[in-house]
């Protein structure tokens, strides 16, 4: 049953997709140990990976290899980096799985009146690998081929607000990682954090969640949202 409060206070739920609806199976670190690999191909030395996530330094290693030879070589670098990405993400895929409260959490939401939508840095065959009849759950899904600049990056969540027709203000973003709260305070949404994924409770509050849930599904429990509430 869905709190009278949430479709008061929201018009849209925009959820990140692994480790928020889905079991978080995707290993960051080997997938930077392989960036760093293919950097040592093409620059002088063996890259060390830093706190950057593995989409942003593969970016600014790219920059680096253009420097050190030319653009060409930095656009064959940065091809073999997603092809390696891209097949990590596929293979976590086919390991992973959909939470059990993911489909009846989106078909309430949209029985109240409640729009949703997905938003991930993961590519789209590898949401659909886990959750083949998104479509028919969720009002937009945008992966990351599917958004110019993708989240932190406010733009990712907008673009699928824009999608969906609501303001901002009228939005709640809910993930299960520091730069999903950063992503909803940027771009003006209230924010949920959800201990689904690798983080707890301090690190999504310090990175400003308005509130911090065991699960997405505790979006329904009865007075989970007062202090947001509009």
């Amino acid at each position: 049953m869905i709190p009278s409060e949430l479709a008061t206070a929201f018009e849209a739920v925009i959820f990140d997709f692994d480790g928020t609806l889905a079991e978080l199976t995707l290993d960051f670190t080997l997938m930077k140990t392989k960036i760093a690999a293919l950097g040592e191909c093409f620059l002088p030395h063996r890259p060390e990976p830093d706190g950057t996530p593995a989409l942003e330094w593969m970016e600014t290693l790219t920059a680096h290899v253009e420097r050190e030879c030319d653009r060409d070589t930095a656009l064959e670098f940065n091809c073999r980096c997603r092809l390696a990405i891209t097949a990590m993400e596929l293979d976590a895929a086919r390991d992973g799985n959909l939470f059990e409260f993911t489909r009846p959490l989106l078909l309430g939401l949209r029985e109240h009146g409640i729009a949703t939508g997905i938003i991930t840095r993961n590519t789209g065959s590898a949401v659909r690998t886990v959750f083949p009849d998104v479509n028919e759950h969720t009002g937009v899904l945008l992966a990351r081929e599917d958004a110019p600049r993708i989240k932190p990056h406010p733009a990712h969540l907008l673009q699928a607000l824009e999608r969906l027709g609501v303001a901002p203000a009228h939005a709640l973003m809910v993930g299960d990682h520091p730069l999903d709260m950063k992503t909803g305070r940027a771009a003006g949404t209230a924010t949920a954090g959800v201990m689904s994924g690798r983080c707890d409770a301090d690190d999504l509050k310090n990175a400003g969640a308005d509130l911090v849930f065991e699960d997405a599904s505790r979006l329904l429990a009865p007075g989970a949202l007062t202090a947001v509430r509009n």
